[in-house]
C-alpha cells in the first residue's frame, strides 16, 4: 500500500476522533514487529526514526528497510524523523525518505522558536512535507531523555501565536507527560489540553505515550490528540524478554530473541485497540492520498568528443543536484548502443511532485544548467514521471 500523505492522515484521525501511534523503531525487531501489529490490528500507523537516538543505529542503512516495510504493507504507513534539531536535519530526512518531520525548537524562547520553526516549514512545504513543531518541553526520565529537565507545559495562547506564525502543520504538546517511564500515574492537564484545541484547530500530538491508562487515551483523543508517540514501553517489552531468556541460560541468538517480537507485536495491538485506529485502514486509504516519488528524467545526446569533458559535467551534477532540497538520488546513465540518438540520461528522484518546480528553479539547479550542463549537452528531452506502487497501478486501472 506504500505510503500514504501524512497531513491527510492525521487530518482524518483528528476529524474521526481516533489517534495514529508513532512508533520508533531502532532496529529490524521493533521495525517488524510494529508492521506486523498494524496489518493484523488493521491500523494505520507512522514508523518514527528518532535524530538524538542516532547513536543507537545508522540512519543510513536503517532507512531503506523502514521505506521497504512501508511499501509492501497491507495497511497505510507514514515515515517520520523525529526531534530534527536544523533545517540541516529536515532536509536530510527528506532525503532519506521521510515524509513528514518534527522540528524540535521548543528549548528556545518562543519568538526564537517561531523564527526558526518557520524556516524548517518553509523548506518542507516546498518539498510537499507536512511538518510538527512542538511548543512546551516534555521532560525526560532517563540521561538520554533528558533527565532532571523540568517540564514547561504548552500556554493555549502561545500556542495560537506559535502555529500562525510558523505555519507548522501538527503541533506537539506538553500536558504532563513525560518521555520514558514515570513513577506513578501521570496527571495530565485536560483543561488545558481543550483550550490547546480550541485556539489551535489543528492535530495534536503527544510524546511520552507510555504509561497512561485506556481512559487517559480516550480523553486526549476527545481533545485533539491524533498522534501519540511510543517507544518506551515497546523498549521494555523487548529488554525484559530478553532478561528472562538470559536467566534460562539462552545464549544462542535464536533463543536470546525467542518471545520478544510476539511481545512487541501484542502491545503495539492493544494501544492500537485503546487509540481507535484498529480496524481503519480501509477508510484511510479512501480518504487519504497516497505519497509517491517523481522521477524527473532527461535525455540528450553531445557534440563533445573529449570523455574527460562529458564526465566533469556528469559528476558535478550528481555533487550539485542532490544538494536540492527534496532530490532523494541522483543517477546517471550511458546508453549501451552507441548509435543511439540519445546517449545519456539523467535520473533524479524527487520526494514529491510539489519539488518539481521547487528543483526547476532552485539556484544550484539554475546554475549548474547554464554553466555545466547547456555547454555540453546537445538535443535534450525532459519528463517527469510519477513512481507508481502496485496499490496505485490498480487504483489507475480501475480509473
Amino acid at each position: 500500500m506504500a505510503l500514504v500523505n501524512t497531513r491527510d492522515l492525521l487530518c482524518h484521525a483528528y476529524d474521526n476522533h481516533y489517534a495514529v501511534g508513532a512508533f520508533e523503531v531502532v532496529n529490524l525487531e521493533f521495525l517488524r514487529a510494529v508492521i506486523y501489529a498494524a496489518e493484523q490490528a488493521r491500523s494505520p500507523v507512522i514508523l518514527n526514526v528518532v535524530e538524538p537516538h542516532f547513536d543507537m543505529f545508522d540512519a543510513e542503512l536503517l532507512m531503506p528497510a523502514v521505506l521497504a516495510a512501508a511499501k509492501r504493507s497491507s495497511v497505510p504507513v507514514a515515515v517520520s524523523m523525529d526531534h530534527c534539531e536544523s533545517v540541516a536535519s529536515v532536509q536530510s530526512a527528506i532525503r532519506l525518505g521521510c515524509n513528514v518531520v518534527m522540528f524540535d525548537s521548543s528549548h528556545e524562547e518562543l519568538p526564537r522558536n517561531i523564527e526558526r520553526t518557520r524556516e524548517a516549514v518553509k523548506l518542507a512545504h516546498g518539498c510537499g512535507v507536512p511538518v510538527e513543531g512542538e511548543l512546551g518541553h516534555v521532560a525526560g526520565m532517563s540521561p538520554r531523555d533528558g533527565e532532571g529537565n523540568q517540564p514547561v507545559q504548552t500556554s493555549a495562547s502561545e500556542a495560537k501565536v506559535y502555529v500562525e506564525r510558523s505555519g507548522v502543520d501538527f503541533l506537539a504538546i506538553s500536558i504532563g507527560t513525560v518521555h520514558g517511564q514515570a513513577n506513578g500515574k501521570k496527571r495530565l492537564d485536560y483543561s488545558r489540553l481543550s483550550r490547546i484545541n480550541e485556539s489551535v484547530g489543528i492535530p495534536l500530538v503527544i510524546h511520552g505515550g507510555t504509561g497512561l491508562s485506556d481512559q487517559q487515551y480516550h480523553k486526549l483523543i476527545d481533545n485533539g490528540v491524533a498522534k501519540i508517540n511510543y517507544f518506551t514501553a515497546l523498549a521494555d517489552k523487548f529488554v525484559t524478554t530478553l532478561g528472562k531468556n538470559v536467566l534460562q541460560k539462552e545464549v544462542a541468538y535464536r533463543g536470546l530473541m525467542a518471545g520478544s517480537h510476539e511481545a512487541m507485536v501484542t502491545e503495539v495491538s492493544r494501544v492500537m485497540q485503546a487509540w481507535r485506529s484498529a480496524g481503519r485502514a480501509a477508510e484511510v486509504l479512501i480518504q487519504c492520498g497516497m505519497w509517491n516519488n517523481v522521477e524527473h528524467v532527461v535525455v540528450y545526446d553531445s557534440d563533445e568528443t573529449d570523455p574527460a569533458v562529458i564526465q566533469i559535467m556528469l559528476r558535478k551534477g550528481q555533487q550539485k543536484l542532490v544538494t536540492i532540497p527534496g532530490v532523494l538520488d541522483v543517477r546517471i546513465g550511458r546508453a549501451k548502443d552507441d548509435t543511439s540518438r540519445y546517449r545519456y540520461c539523467w535520473l533524479v528522484r524527487l520526494a514529491h511532485e510539489e519539488v518539481i518546480e521547487v528543483c526547476k528553479s532552485h539556484p544550484t539547479y539554475m546554475e549548474y544548467m547554464k554553466n555545466d550542463f547547456s555547454p555540453v549537452a546537445g538535443q535534450v528531452i525532459t519528463n517527469d514521471y510519477e513512481i507508481l506502487d502496485e496499490h496505485e497501478l490498480m487504483r489507475q486501472m480501475r480509473t
